[in-house]
């Protein structure tokens, strides 16, 4: 069992309970290799009841199975019928709204759990840091110009905003689970980069456009790589970015 697993087995009780980015490919399930930590627990603790029944959708949300669609497969999740899956993980119970805002962020960044956690943990960042004066999810994701799904007249505005808890999409389930364990994750250990990191960009999805101004002022952050299988064409992470 990893070291990753073993943390997050241990913080099983709490599971219960920039960003300048432009989303890789949002709407479509990318084909590149699922990440090395895919299954976040390999077993669950006995006599746990409903804190393993979590744990175990926790780590469903992260099982390698799921069909993945090619990067040609400009289909968004709510239009393919090949998403619609029997093994449709249910929504967390409970979800506080910061939660449910987190959930919208990460799932119009990407569909891969392990970028979502990522993508969450800036979103994180940004609240705890009070970046730009917003200090809530709800105004961090909605800030103008930050996060390229909530821009002001961008085309999947609205049908994200609209997402609810019960919306019969499986990777939209997958990151409730995400978010719910990201907002609620205490310790250093659990970090993937330092508080300061509050920024990403995508280099596939800048296609005919310039890297972002504050990308070439450095402070590049990689996650651990014994932990994370990170593409950088996909997702680059940036620290200290005023």
């Amino acid at each position: 069992m990893s070291k990753r697993t073993i943390l997050l087995c241990a913080s099983v009780g709490t599971l219960v309970f920039s960003a300048g980015s432009v989303s890789p490919n949002s709407d479509s399930e990318p084909s590149i290799d699922a990440p090395r930590h895919a299954s976040v627990a390999e077993r669950s603790p006995a006599g746990a009841g409903g804190e393993a029944t979590s744990l175990q959708q926790l780590s469903a949300a992260y099982a390698p199975s799921a069909p993945q669609a090619s990067g040609a497969d400009s289909q968004s999740e709510a239009d393919s019928p090949r998403e619609e899956s029997s093994a449709l993980l249910p929504a967390p119970a409970d979800l506080e709204e910061p939660t449910l805002w987190l959930a919208r962020a990460i799932y119009s960044e990407t569909k891969l759990p392990h970028e979502q956690e990522l993508v969450a943990w800036v979103v994180r960042n940004r609240v705890e840091t009070a970046y730009r004066g917003r200090r809530t999810y709800r105004a961090v994701v909605l800030d103008p110009y930050q996060f390229s799904a909530f821009n002001p007249g961008a085309a999947k505005r609205a049908r994200y905003l609209r997402l609810q808890p019960e919306a019969p999409l499986p990777r939209w389930r997958q990151a409730l689970w995400v978010a719910r364990y990201v907002r609620h994750a205490e310790g250093r250990a659990y970090r993937p980069f330092p508080v300061e990191t509050r920024h990403f960009y995508s280099e596939r999805s800048m296609r005919g456009r310039a890297v972002p101004y504050w990308a070439e002022r450095g402070g590049f952050v990689a996650p651990d790589p014994g932990r994370y299988a990170v593409d950088e064409r996909r997702f680059r992470f940036f620290k200290q970015i005023s």
